[in-house]
């Protein structure tokens, strides 16, 4: 009988899900299956499965999340026909100042996670709720929490500090960063495919509704820019990024905001939807550019944060070898790919427009000074790699 393991990425509105064929280590990096969920909540839930076109699904509107899980489960029961189901690995946003490995979540476990909700309240809860589901329901299957932030563990203390007072640092008020099984992806394919280039100074751009960068030096994490919550560094789909504290000061008192309130404005009315007023996706906005200045100060603001940001991690590198973009938009954005390059040509930064139009692997021309790259990433698999270990004791 072959042991197979399931991924699950969560969501507030959507729940991606993957089966591995977990009968040896390292894991196939394709999944036997894979799919989603989304909408969510929403009026119109669709369900998608080994990229055949969306399917309208029917969810209970009184508890539409539960009820996409249970979808999925029965999807999943259905797909495993003969083979065993060893495993079920989360992706888990944060696993706070006490969780640097993956771990099998129990009860106390579980506890601990729920305390980092208020750092990560677009996912984490409902992570949380997908793992306290399944403890109940199969309580025989382990369920095994793989935390986003454990990758940037190696982030040196004068990266990890918030200029407070000392006392917060006692208390474990620190920048995390986050998309870390993305990044740990990279630390693994980078080197396959770009030998020892991959080994020097690397920035990762992992592009996506959400965003970051990660300055890697020896594959290893030494800066990124999402800090103490997914809020920090750059400007996203809805999300600000970095912002003057005392702006978010001035709307609660001019405002007469509530922490709850502002809240909601920075993680949801904000980014590319709030500046550009049309959408969070920069595929309309584009489609929109030329006749809506509103689109265009988006846009120019989005790429702009992306291009300060990569010459802060630069400096503190020392220099750059390989910049490589990812996630959604990364892979396959070529317009915005091409207006960050072009203003990174003070670093000799050249880019090959056809390989560029035709997202291949390498970017750069030959004239380059440095490499510029695309690879999808793969945190499914990074996830399953680390439920698979866990369940056998060796992680």
């Amino acid at each position: 009988m072959t042991d197979c393991i399931v991924v699950l990425n969560c969501g507030s509105s959507s729940i991606k899900f993957a089966l591995f064929d977990a009968a040896q280590l390292p894991l196939p990096r394709t999944p036997v299956w894979s799919g989603k969920v989304e909408g969510i909540g929403t009026a119109h839930p669709t369900a998608t499965e080994a990229g055949a076109p969306a399917q309208a699904v029917e969810l209970d509107t009184a508890q539409p999340y539960h009820a996409a899980l249970l979808h999925i489960r029965q999807r999943v029961e259905h797909m495993l026909g003969n083979r065993r189901l060893v495993a079920v690995a989360h992706r888990v946003v944060h696993g706070g100042a006490k969780y640097f490995a993956p771990v099998r979540v129990d009860a106390e476990v579980l506890a601990d996670l729920r305390s980092y909700i208020p750092l990560a309240p677009l996912h984490q809860p409902f992570a949380l709720e997908a793992i306290e589901a399944l403890l109940s329901e199969l309580p025989e299957v382990p369920q095994v929490a793989c935390f986003d932030t454990a990758f940037h563990h190696t982030l040196p203390q004068v990266e990890m500090m918030l200029p407070l007072p000392y006392a917060a640092w006692e208390r474990g008020l620190r920048r995390y960063g986050f998309h870390g099984l993305s990044y740990e992806y990279m630390s693994i394919v980078l080197p396959e495919r770009h030998g020892d280039i991959a080994r020097g100074r690397t920035i990762v751009a992992h592009l996506g509704s959400g965003a970051s960068l990660c300055a890697m030096r020896g594959l290893e994490s030494v800066a990124t820019t999402m800090g103490f919550s997914a809020l920090d560094g750059l400007m996203m789909g809805t999300r600000c990024g970095a912002l003057d504290p005392g702006a978010v000061l001035y709307l609660m008192e001019t405002e007469h905001l509530s922490p709850a309130q502002v809240g909601h404005v920075l993680y949801h009315e904000s980014g590319l939807l709030g500046v550009s007023g049309v959408s969070s996706d920069p595929r309309d906005l584009l489609a929109q550019e030329a006749d809506n200045p509103r689109v265009q100060a988006a846009l120019a603001l989005y790429v702009r944060r992306i291009v300060r940001e990569i010459g802060a991690l630069v400096a503190v590198l020392g220099g750059l070898d390989l910049l490589v973009f990812t996630a959604g938009i990364g892979e396959h954005n070529a317009v915005l790919r091409e207006r960050i390059v072009r203003a990174l040509g003070y670093l000799g930064a050249d880019l090959n427009d056809a390989a560029n139009q035709a997202h291949a692997a390498i970017l750069s021309s030959s004239a380059s000074r440095i490499r510029v790259a695309v690879e999808p990433t793969n945190e499914e698999w990074v996830a399953a790699q680390h439920g698979a270990r866990c369940v056998r004791g060796r992680g």
